[in-house]
């Protein structure tokens, strides 16, 4: 792909008044089953604030408005409360109502911290209450290891209930972390033996590409794992790796607002993937993620 192609016709989202007598989930499977070969779907989407600093799009407003631009049909949103917040019940409702206020753009996903009492309770709410598709981890910033046994049960629960399992390997570049808020990447070493022993997991790794390459990246590709395209970096970044992992192990991410948006964008624009890889990455990986 590169930038003389001519520019594409997208789905528009349907308004919030025509979904207002839907519940969240059935408004975003009916979306998802209309969405066109064009759609846009960015998997990796945080609302709230970073707490270290301000993002230009930090407001809901404008990152909507942001996503409309560059015509996204759907985005995956969690919220920068669950990394450090305790009362993650309440995070994840204020997520739940925020995604609600613009009909089926934005798809919420709550946090859950196996380290806390009662997290089974919270998976529980994600699922029935708020009646969300995934979770989305920040096992380090919860002080988890992926040998905990605590976490292979929260995997185990969340496949019982077909959630989509997100987990963060990093949020911030470590060069740009604040002194006080060091947080090393997530280890993900035992990742693709917990994804061999989970029967139905359906797991997405958001964020890895600074830190996973190789053989162990391919090792959790071949065991299930997707991965978004937000911190690829190199010249035919995309092209490149859709010749190492299936293009339908790949989705769209824009890490928007910690990354701009425009990074993810031209990530695709500049490297040359056939159709049918350039429809994977744009939207397909990701209904098949959602099953």
């Amino acid at each position: 792909m590169n930038g003389g192609l001519p520019r594409r016709a997208f789905v528009k989202v349907a308004s919030a008044a025509s979904l207002a007598t839907l519940s969240p989930l059935t408004s975003v499977v009916a979306e998802s089953k209309r969405l066109a070969p064009e759609a846009l779907i960015d998997t990796n989407l945080t609302l709230s604030r970073w707490p270290f600093r301000r993002s230009p799009l930090d407001e809901t407003n404008a990152l909507v408005a942001k996503l409309r631009e560059h015509g996204v049909t759907q985005a995956w949103a969690g919220t920068f409360d669950g990394l450090l917040h305790k009362d993650l019940a309440s995070a994840n409702a204020r997520l739940a109502t925020e995604c609600r206020a613009h009909g089926s753009l934005l798809v919420p996903f709550g946090s859950v911290n196996p380290k806390l009492p009662d997290w089974e309770e919270e998976v529980r709410r994600c699922a029935e209450v708020h009646q969300m598709p995934g979770i989305r981890l920040h096992p380090n910033y919860h002080g988890c290891k992926l040998d905990d046994p605590a976490f292979a049960r929260l995997l185990a629960l969340a496949a019982g209930k077909k959630l989509i399992v997100q987990l963060a390997v990093i949020m911030e570049d470590e060069r740009t972390q604040h002194p006080l808020g060091q947080v090393p990447p997530v280890d993900t070493a035992p990742l693709a033996d917990l994804l061999k022993r989970t029967p139905g997991l359906r797991l997405q790794l958001l964020n890895a590409f600074r830190t996973l390459r190789g053989e162990p990246l391919l090792r959790l590709a071949a065991a299930g794992a997707h991965f978004e395209i937000a911190t690829l970096e190199g010249v035919a970044g995309v092209a490149n790796l859709a010749k190492q992992i299936p293009a339908e192990r790949l989705c769209f991410g824009s890490h928007a607002p910690l990354f701009y948006f425009e990074s993810a964008a031209l990530k695709l624009k500049e490297s040359e993937l056939n159709a049918a890889q350039e429809r994977a990455i744009r939207s397909g990986s990701a209904l098949r993620l959602r099953g």
